[in-house]
């Protein structure tokens, strides 16, 4: 059964971005190629992950490779791309492989920032999505949800995500570091420079409250102000607002410091003494050097925040292969989950004869005691039920011993022929 299971896909290891781009396909024309694709038979079971790192079709089929040929023509053809020049950049994966491509995708362990948090919940919108248009079968929704549980596993088990791998969130794990608590912290922020409006949204996230905006254009302080839900400063005035604010965000270009070390003297005589938190992601550097030097002062540069980045990454790839392990492990557990889907219709048949049989033997007995009282019909269920059960219990286990030794199918045959089961005992897994 889970040589039936098949990825096939281009990633961000495999592919430019110009090419992912592309490829990459919204809601409403991922609904379109998903009902186009399962209506030409080619897998019973379909699902497609479009996001800005890859591009991959999950799915189950007789014949793995053709059914991963047909769902890309039918990609590329819907984008007006050429399958064959495509073609190079795929890789497939089926069976075990497979499995445990998904379980990795879905716990950041192949992501190109290793424990991102995003991915999970793009796989979870993506089979969302499958479900809607109803190409999930019971394989796929067996894959996904253990790859969702497995998924957690990493992320609680592990430390993967604790590590901030970007510049700015490097900065906010400093200033955490610093204050202890980022709530009602405020914060500076000096220039419009990309990194600094985003290390400035990740404090919010944290809990920082009011969020001033300096900016040499009075029209895009106002207009990043406004985004952040903060206040706009004229440019000329932020020496002022540095004595009320906890963390001040410099990404200016300009071709010198802006803030001196007597500023930052000046500052730190009007705030008592408080501390003061300077994140310094301009090139060249805003905030001389030297006010790293003053005692409740503490600036960190791009430089800085750099080694700590690198510093995180070895620690989320040193947590990874902990989540590798854990992976590969989960991957074993679900091929044996399989093994027994092959045998549950069978025990599920032969439960059913049984009990019909059960039932109808009752109902006879009862029929001639018609003065039995209700303990006495009370117990003979109780005592026929043991019966079935024990009856039940020798084939059941070796069904499920046999299918996961690779030999499911052959008992399947064998109890479904001295039971009389017929075709019902010899179906796939229950949708």
């Amino acid at each position: 059964m889970i040589n039936t299971v098949f990825v096939a896909g281009l990633s961000h290891r495999t592919a430019p971005i110009e090419v992912r781009e592309q490829l990459a396909l919204e809601a409403d024309k991922l609904r379109e190629v998903l009902s186009e694709i399962a209506g030409r038979g080619v897998c019973s079971e379909l699902m497609i992950l479009s996001t800005c790192n890859r591009v991959e079709v999950y799915g189950v089929a007789e014949v793995p490779g053709e059914a991963h040929r047909a769902t890309f023509r039918q990609m590329t053809a819907q984008r007006g791309l050429d399958f064959q020049a495509l073609e190079p950049l795929l890789y497939t994966k089926t069976g075990a492989d497979a499995v445990l491509h998904a379980f990795r995708v879905a716990a950041s362990l192949d992501s190109m920032v290793l424990g991102e948090p995003q991915i999970l919940g793009q796989v979870k919108d993506a089979f969302a999505l499958a479900q809607s248009c109803r190409v999930v079968g019971p394989m796929l929704h067996a894959l996904m949800s253990q790859a969702f549980a497995v998924a957690k596993r990493v992320r609680t088990e592990t430390e993967i995500g604790r590590f901030a791998v970007s510049v700015s969130f490097a900065a906010v794990e400093l200033a955490r570091k610093i204050f202890g608590t980022l709530d009602g912290k405020t914060v500076l922020l000096i220039g419009a420079g990309e990194m600094g409006e985003l290390a400035a949204r990740h404090l919010q996230d944290q809990g920082t409250l009011p969020v001033y905006v300096a900016n040499r254009t009075w029209s895009r302080a106002q207009d990043l102000a406004r985004d952040l839900a903060g206040t706009a400063v004229r440019y000329e005035d932020f020496p002022s607002v540095m004595a009320e604010v906890d963390i001040v965000i410099t990404s200016t270009a300009a071709p010198e410091p802006i803030i001196s070390v007597a500023a930052v003297e000046a500052v730190l005589r009007a705030r008592h003494e408080r501390p003061l938190f300077f994140i310094d992601i301009a090139v060249p550097r805003n905030v001389e050097p030297a006010v790293n030097d003053l005692a409740n002062a503490f600036c960190y540069d791009v430089d800085d925040l750099r080694s700590v980045v690198e510093s995180n990454l070895r620690e989320r790839q040193r947590e990874a292969q902990r989540g590798e392990v854990l992976v590969e492990r989960e991957v074993a557990k679900f091929a044996d989950r399989l093994k027994d889907l092959e045998v549950v219709p069978t025990i599920v048949s032969l439960r059913e004869k049984l009990e019909a049989i059960r039932r109808g033997e009752v109902a006879r007995a009862l029929g001639r005691l018609p003065g039995a009282d209700e303990a006495t019909k009370q117990a003979l269920e109780a005592l026929s039920q043991a019966i079935v059960n024990k009856i039940l219990h020798g084939p059941t286990v070796k069904l499920r011993d046999s299918s996961r030794a690779g030999h499911g199918l052959r008992w399947v045959e064998v109890i479904s022929e001295l039971f009389g089961l017929g075709a019902k005992g010899r179906t796939g897994p229950p949708s």
